[in-house]
């Protein structure tokens, strides 16, 4: 059976997947939606309650019943790449290829439906407390009084995006900046704005899950640092061992969101304590693995590579689960 690697044309963390499972000799084709119409064709057949589906790219043809797993790894929009793209077009492209790929039992990493709720910042957050983790208070709001309020009863707190960097060219990203109760909050009533305790930390963690294996890797932070992901700490990621307590929140987390894969991102603080900022259902993971050695894409490939042994929930158009399929560990 085939795994099929949803992805664009190049990608790194994809190619050290995909180096992964030829070494093990397993069939794969990475296929990038964007090439749909042109570069590739497909065809899906329902008569009388049978389905047969056909996925060509690179001249091989792919049956949707030899499937055993799909990697949703930063794929294109569905027929961006078409001789005349258009909004239209993307839609219909979608429609078929992904309602095509939904009417298999090919296992997901992550499943588009779930991955669609999982990446709603607000969302997570009522996830992570029922799941245990450690949670700053967190608001969001357009009511600049209400806003007001809260900086009032936490004092020290941030502000930061709910949905990530907008995607635009120049590419726009609001950093996580920590500000006073005396600011101005009447800017709140432009847009919901996301404001939250602030976490004195002492380092950064990410935390990557892969089907139920967790690798975690620890980078001390820089005096009075706000947000990892601007500036240089002067200190490298290593590997870091998992308390038992945020490894039970992360196997809750997991399941109730229905993710295989995720990328966590926790603050530390004085008392070790792990605050849980957000996670990424897509993050990447190859700078991790250069800078600890941890064998995150081998753990992806095991998971890909799987023969199906026992069962597993599929989720139906995004809401609740139904039915039971095959699905390896």
């Amino acid at each position: 059976m085939t795994v099929l690697i949803l992805t664009c044309q190049q990608d790194v963390t994809t190619d050290m997947v995909v180096a992964k499972l030829h070494e093990r000799g397993v069939p794969l084709v990475r296929f990038d939606p964007a090439d749909l119409p042109g570069e590739a064709d497909m065809s899906a057949e329902y008569v009388r309650g049978d389905f047969e589906g056909y996925l060509s790219t690179d001249g091989r043809l792919l049956s949707m019943s030899g499937l055993r797993s799909i990697w949703v790894r930063r794929p294109g929009e569905p027929a961006a790449h078409a001789e005349e793209p258009s909004e239209w077009l993307s839609a219909e492209s979608g429609q078929a290829l992904y309602g095509m790929l939904y009417s298999t039992t090919a296992r997901w990493m992550n499943h588009p439906c779930v991955a669609a709720q999982a990446r709603c910042k607000p969302w997570q957050l009522r996830v992570a407390h029922r799941s245990g983790f450690a949670v700053p208070p967190t608001l969001i709001t357009t009511f600049p009084r209400v806003a007001r309020q809260f900086a009032e009863q936490y004092k020290e707190i941030v502000v930061k995006s709910a949905s990530g960097p907008p995607s635009t060219e120049p590419p726009v990203a609001l950093p996580t900046t920590r500000i006073g109760p005396d600011a101005d909050f009447s800017g709140v009533a432009a847009g919901p704005t996301l404001l939250q305790q602030y976490v004195p930390k002492l380092a950064d963690i990410r935390l990557t899950f892969v089907g139920g294996r967790m690798f975690a890797a620890r980078k001390d932070s820089a005096s009075g640092q706000v947000d990892g992901r601007y500036g240089t700490t002067g200190h490298a990621w290593e590997p870091t061992d998992v308390p038992d307590r945020v490894a039970r929140a992360v196997r809750e987390y997991a399941d109730l969101s229905g993710i295989a894969y995720g990328a966590f991102d926790f603050a530390v603080d004085g008392d070790d304590v792990w605050w849980f900022l957000e996670c990424n259902q897509g993050g990447q993971f190859g700078f991790i693995e250069l800078e600890t050695g941890q064998p995150i894409a081998e753990a992806v490939a095991t998971w890909l590579a799987a023969t199906p042994t026992s069962t597993a929930r599929v989720p139906w158009a995004g809401y609740g689960w139904v039915g039971d399929v095959d699905a390896g560990s």
